[in-house]
């Protein structure tokens, strides 16, 4: 069944970039607009909604590259990130040089949950304030760089720690129904069981 969101494979690094309607609101999720922002610009205008919203799930520059122009030309005024990563997601050094640079003018980002339409799960570990978001209406979690088919998150880059990641995973995620679509921020989509069952990491 074709899911009732679009996803935009973005940037250097395949990041995938969710765009999920929600009809009672009338709201528009961008989650982690990582790059070509022409391309998720016009994905959004296939929508209909009243207002769009920029969610992070975290603020590595790979995820956040394009949240500057996409706010701009679609007139959005929120941008969510777990105050953990407030810092890293205005920091000069948060860069991947030389392929990519540290993305510059950022709109000011918020650290309040904006609004009730999903439910957040904060899953640090590959971040320090890395989130995943469980729209309950689809269903689906949105999980960023927190696990992937048959794999999880880096640890080894700054604020990343091993074990608080599959502590995350294990406490947080795989409580969750077993047929739960789970989104990541890279790569295909899995299911809880799969990972539960499959995922050598667990």
């Amino acid at each position: 069944m074709k899911p009732d969101f679009k996803i935009e494979v973005v940037g250097m690094l395949d990041v995938n970039c969710y765009l999920v309607p929600v009809a009672e609101s009338r709201k528009l999720y961008i989650i982690d607009p990582g790059g070509n922002p022409e391309r998720i610009i016009a994905a959004a205008k296939e929508f209909d909604y009243d207002e769009a919203v920029i969610l992070l799930t975290h603020a590595h520059v790979d995820h956040i590259g394009a949240v500057r122009d996409v706010a701009k030309a679609l007139g959005i005024s929120t941008v969510y990130v777990h105050k953990d990563e407030a810092a890293l997601y205005k920091s000069p050094r948060n860069h991947l040089l030389p392929y990519i640079p540290a993305a510059a003018d950022l709109p000011e980002a918020v650290t309040t949950v904006p609004g009730k339409d999903f439910e957040l799960i904060e899953t640090p570990g590959h971040s320090p304030g890395g989130v995943c978001y469980y729209f309950k209406q689809i269903p689906a979690v949105f999980v960023g760089d927190t696990i992937f088919r048959g794999s999880v998150g880096r640890s080894d880059l700054s604020g990343g720690n091993h074990d608080r990641l599959i502590n995350s995973i294990r406490s947080r995620l795989m409580i969750l129904p077993e047929d739960l679509q789970l989104y990541p921020g890279h790569g295909p989509a899995t299911t809880v069981g799969s990972e539960k069952k499959y995922n050598p990491y667990l």
